[in-house]
C-alpha cells in the first residue's frame, strides 16, 4: 500500500474550497440577492414609466427609492423616440460605493400617483431607456425605470409612484463612467429636480432661503444670471407660507394663456439645510398661473406683488 501524503490532500482540498467561493461572481462585480439579470427587451412602448416588477415593502409610497441599498444594477436599452418599445438590452453597469449616494438623490425626487399632463417638445431622435435594480440587505431589490431623451420629457417609476423630474443625463453619465452625481443645470435660475413632498405643499416645509429669478417673456430678455436675488429665511418661510395658502390641485407645466400686456414669469428656488431645493414657477398671464411641476394654483395679487418686490429691478 502506497503512503497517504496528506499534506497534498489537504492543499487539494483548500484549493477545491478557493474555486467554490470564487465561482458565483465576477471579480469586482459582488453577487446582487435575488433574481439580478436584466430584462433581455424593454417591454413597454413608453419611454421610462415602466418597470418588470413593482417592490412591496414599506417607503415605495412615498419615495422612488427608499432606504439605502447597497447596490444598484444600470441596464441600457438604446432606441429611438419615434418608435419605442421592444428595445434589446445592450449593456449593464454595476454600481457599488455610490449605490447609496444614488439612492439617495433619487430619492428626494418629488412623487406622485397622478398621470401628470406634460407640455414636450417634439424632436425626434436618440433615447435610451434605463432600469435601475437597487438591491438591499436581506435580499429585498427595487426597480427604477427612466430614460434619456433629446426632448428630455420623461417620466420616471418605481412602479408603485412616479417622478417628472429629468435625470436622463445623470444615468447616462453613471452608465458610462461608473460614477454618480446628480447633474444640475448651469443656470441657477433654471427649474432643477425638485424636492419630495412637493406634491403635498406648493413648497415643503423648513425652507431657509430662496432665490427669486424674474425672466421677461418679451422683448430681450436680460440674462437671467443677474436676475436672481437671494433672500434669507424670514422672506424664504413668508412666501413659502403664502405658496402654501393657494388652493393646489394636482398639474403638470402647461397653460392656457390669457388677456393681453406684459407676460411675466418668475422662478423661485428655495433652500433647505439638507436635500435639494424646491422650485415653482409663476406667469402672470397663464391659468393654471403657479405650478411646481407636480401641483398647480392661480396667482392672487398679494402673491404678485410680494414677487415683484423680492425680485430685481426689470
Amino acid at each position: 500500500m502506497k503512503p497517504i501524503h496528506w499534506i497534498s490532500i489537504v492543499m487539494a482540498a483548500v484549493l477545491l474550497l478557493a474555486a467554490v467561493v470564487l465561482v458565483p461572481g465576477t471579480v469586482g462585480e459582488p453577487a446582487l440577492p435575488g433574481p439580478a439579470s436584466c430584462p433581455q427587451r424593454w417591454d413597454s412602448n413608453e419611454i421610462g414609466r415602466w418597470v418588470p416588477d413593482a417592490a412591496d415593502f414599506d417607503g415605495v409610497e412615498d419615495s422612488l427609492v427608499p432606504g439605502t441599498p447597497t447596490s444598484a444594477l444600470i441596464c441600457a436599452y438604446p432606441g429611438q423616440n419615434s418608435n419605442p418599445g421592444g428595445e434589446s438590452l445592450a449593456g449593464t453597469r454595476i454600481l457599488t460605493d455610490l449605490a447609496k449616494s444614488m439612492a439617495y438623490d433619487l430619492g428626494y425626487l418629488p412623487v406622485t400617483t397622478d398621470r401628470v399632463e406634460k407640455a414636450c417638445t417634439l424632436v425626434g431622435g436618440l433615447a435610451t431607456n434605463y432600469l435601475i435594480r437597487f438591491a438591499y440587505p436581506g435580499g429585498q431589490a427595487l426597480w427604477v425605470g427612466s430614460a434619456e431623451e433629446v426632448n428630455s420629457c420623461v417620466t420616471t417609476t418605481n412602479g408603485t409612484v412616479v417622478s417628472n423630474s429629468y435625470i436622463g443625463r445623470s444615468i447616462t453619465a453613471a452608465y458610462r463612467t461608473g460614477t454618480w452625481a446628480l447633474l444640475q443645470p448651469k443656470d441657477p435660475c433654471d427649474p432643477a429636480t425638485g424636492r419630495r413632498g412637493q406634491n403635498e405643499q406648493m413648497v415643503p416645509d423648513g425652507a431657509i432661503k430662496v432665490l427669486v429669478c424674474r425672466d421677461e417673456q418679451s422683448g430681450s430678455p436680460t440674462p437671467r444670471p443677474s436676475h436672481g436675488l437671494e433672500h434669507g429665511e424670514q422672506q424664504a418661510r413668508e412666501l413659502a407660507a403664502e405658496l402654501n395658502s393657494l388652493q393646489a390641485e394636482p398639474g403638470g407645466n402647461t397653460c392656457r394663456e390669457v388677456g393681453g400686456g406684459r407676460q411675466e414669469m418668475f422662478l423661485l428656488h428655495f433652500g433647505y439645510e439638507e436635500g435639494p431645493p424646491a422650485w415653482v414657477r409663476i406667469l402672470s398671464r397663464c391659468r393654471p398661473s403657479v405650478n411646481n411641476g407636480v401641483l398647480v394654483g392661480e396667482l392672487d395679487d398679494a402673491l404678485l406683488d410680494r414677487v415683484r418686490r423680492l425680485a430685481s429691478p426689470v
